[in-house]
């Protein structure tokens, strides 16, 4: 089994890319769908984010208000570090699981590609856990358009939560593969080819 740490900064296309890599046979663990789960209404994790930001996170139904929540540690560091230190070790031990099973189900486990979406592998260090890490790439101003074009953000929430991640190069410094993803899905989809090629090369040569 191949062990793919899949990364990009916000707005450079790395759902995208997962889901080109699904359709050609990609097991998806998904990092922000897991961090969703772990923080839905009665669970430990939602509890221990309401311990330390307050009620005031949570919306009218009792769920976690992630908007709100965004805004408040996407504005401060040392309150994202800590809403990181709640959540990413339960998104590690639900993503292992996951990933077991995905092992466990596959035709050939020795040649399955399992491919993890976390959107800040570089950020936590996480690129050492991983057979080969996968960076989608694309240029600041790129991402911005795409922040505020498709995703409707205001240009100052688009370049705060641009801010909050690793720059650019940090990204890049760990890369065993990148995806250029400055163009067009029609641009995109023969590259991502070209990576799943390289991916069941390596899951066999493993």
């Amino acid at each position: 089994m191949l062990k793919v740490g899949l990364t990009g900064g916000i707005g450079a296309g790395k759902s995208e890319v997962s889901r080109l890599l699904v359709e050609r046979g990609a097991v998806l663990v998904d990092a922000d769908r897991i961090a969703r789960e772990v923080v839905a209404p009665g669970t430990e994790g939602l509890a221990a984010v309401v311990a330390e930001f307050g009620t005031d996170v949570l919306d009218a139904d009792g769920a976690l208000d992630r908007p709100k929540l965004g805004a408040i540690v996407f504005a401060d560091s040392a309150k994202l570090a800590a809403l990181n230190a709640i959540v990413h070790p339960l998104v590690g031990a639900r993503s292992a699981e996951l990933e077991r099973a995905a092992a466990e189900s596959a035709r050939t486990p020795e040649d399955a590609v399992v491919v993890h979406d976390v959107p800040l592998l570089t950020e936590n260090g996480l690129a050492p856990l991983y057979d080969v890490v996968v960076v989608v790439d694309a240029r600041p101003d790129t991402q911005l358009d795409r922040l505020v074009r498709l995703r409707g953000m205001t240009e100052d929430d688009a370049r705060a939560r641009m801010a909050a991640q690793a720059a650019r190069e940090q990204r890049l410094e760990i890369a065993d593969i990148v995806v250029d993803n400055d163009g067009t899905l029609e641009k995109l989809a023969p590259r991502v080819d070209e990576v799943w090629q390289e991916l069941r090369n390596r899951a066999r040569s493993a």
